[in-house]
C-alpha cells in the first residue's frame, strides 16, 4: 500500500485495492503511470508470487513427506551395503 500511496499518489483505499489485487494475482486496478510506480508494481508482483510459492511449499512439505513414507519410497543412499541377492 505504501508503494502505491507514495510513488503513485493514490488514495489510501485505492492503494489498498491495488495491493490486494496484485497479491491475489489479478493485477492492479489502476495501472502505474510513473517510472517508480511501474518498478514498484513489478517488484511487488514478483515478490508476492514467490511468497505464495514458498508458503505453499512449506504447507505441503509434511503431506508429501508422509506420502513418501506411506508408499515406502526410498533414496538410493538408504540401501547402501544392503544386498538383495539373498
Amino acid at each position: 500500500m505504501a508503494g502505491y500511496y507514495l510513488l503513485e499518489g493514490l488514495s489510501g483505499i485505492d492503494a489498498f485495492a491495488n495491493a490486494a489485487m496484485i497479491l491475489s494475482g489479478m493485477g492492479p486496478l489502476d495501472p502505474p503511470k510513473t517510472w517508480g510506480g511501474k518498478l514498484f508494481a513489478g517488484l511487488y508482483a514478483l515478490y508476492s508470487g514467490l511468497a505464495v510459492i514458498l508458503a505453499a511449499g512449506i504447507l505441503f512439505t509434511p503431506v508429501v513427506h508422509r506420502l513418501l513414507h506411506k508408499f515406502h519410497l526410498e533414496d538410493e543412499s538408504d540401501n547402501r551395503g544392503a544386498s538383495h541377492e539373498g
